[in-house]
């Protein structure tokens, strides 16, 4: 009993000392782990798009830039949602997903090669993990203490990704993680071969979407900072080199087939 007090207060003398994002309490194998199953309830719950060359199309985007992202070896993988609201958004550990609204509100494809490479970075900075941890810090009066101390610190991360639930999907990150996530996103963007200002590119398109049709771009105001906050730093970054791929054909034929397909779903009110 003795050296269990011992050890508890030691845990909440760290998590008051430490400062944010400080403390890892989710190992990569228990991110990995965790985001194979939200992925997998998000496969139940979410119309995934099932057009083959679609689909084929974003994977091969996708993996190319994971070749190019730092951090753990994530097993990634990209799904297209049937949504029509521009939005994407990364599970722990590998899984990233992107709405149909992206890939028909981009007019090129570096813009959707940044959306990806930002949601990418987020895995690779374990920003994920990190509010995992704040979770289980958070929780330690609740029972999930003992799991620390006697079971596996997976048993841990599972229960405090269980206690996040569906809200996996849509995790809020904090502004400094976004504003990293740019920054390590437009070098993965870079690094794969595409024009870095297809990242800053999109943020103007969000920003005029905003003023056109703000229900379309509802959902990734609630889970992002504001566009015209990350222009700004991003603009002096891209600034500082030029070149890549901006276009191809593939992505206008890619587009051009999503418009000729029935009309994506709206997505449910949260």
């Amino acid at each position: 009993m003795r050296r269990a007090a011992t050890l508890i207060s030691a845990v909440l003398l760290l998590a008051l000392a430490a400062p944010a994002g400080a403390i890892d309490l989710v190992s990569v194998k228990d991110e990995i782990a965790i985001g194979r199953q939200a992925n997998a309830d998000a496969r139940k719950q979410m119309p995934e798009l099932t057009d083959r060359e679609v689909r084929e199309y974003v994977r091969a985007l996708g993996a190319r830039l994971a070749k190019s992202a730092p951090g753990p070896g994530y097993p990634y993988s990209f799904t297209v949602a049937n949504y029509r609201e521009i939005n994407a958004f990364a599970l722990p550990g590998g899984p990233v997903w992107i709405n149909r609204g992206v890939l028909q509100m981009a007019t090129n494809e570096s813009q959707v090669a940044g959306v990806l490479a930002h949601e990418i970075a987020h895995i690779a900075q374990r920003h994920a993990a990190a509010q995992i941890t704040n979770g289980i810090l958070a929780n330690l009066g609740l029972g999930l203490l003992g799991a620390l101390l006697g079971n596996s610190g997976g048993a841990a991360a599972a229960q405090a990704a269980a206690g996040l639930g569906a809200n996996l999907w849509f995790l809020k990150f904090s502004r400094d993680d976004e504003a990293e996530a740019d920054r390590v996103g437009l070098r993965i963007l870079r690094r794969a071969g595409w024009d870095g200002r297809g990242m800053t590119e999109l943020f103007e398109l969000l920003q005029r979407e905003q003023g056109r049709n703000p229900a379309s771009v509802e959902v990734f105001f609630s889970s992002h900072p504001a566009p015209r906050d990350r222009l700004q730093a991003l603009r002096a970054d891209v600034a500082k080199a030029r070149g890549g791929v901006r276009d191809t054909a593939r992505f206008q034929a890619i587009r051009k087939k999503l418009q000729k397909m029935p009309a994506a779903r709206a997505m449910p009110r949260r």
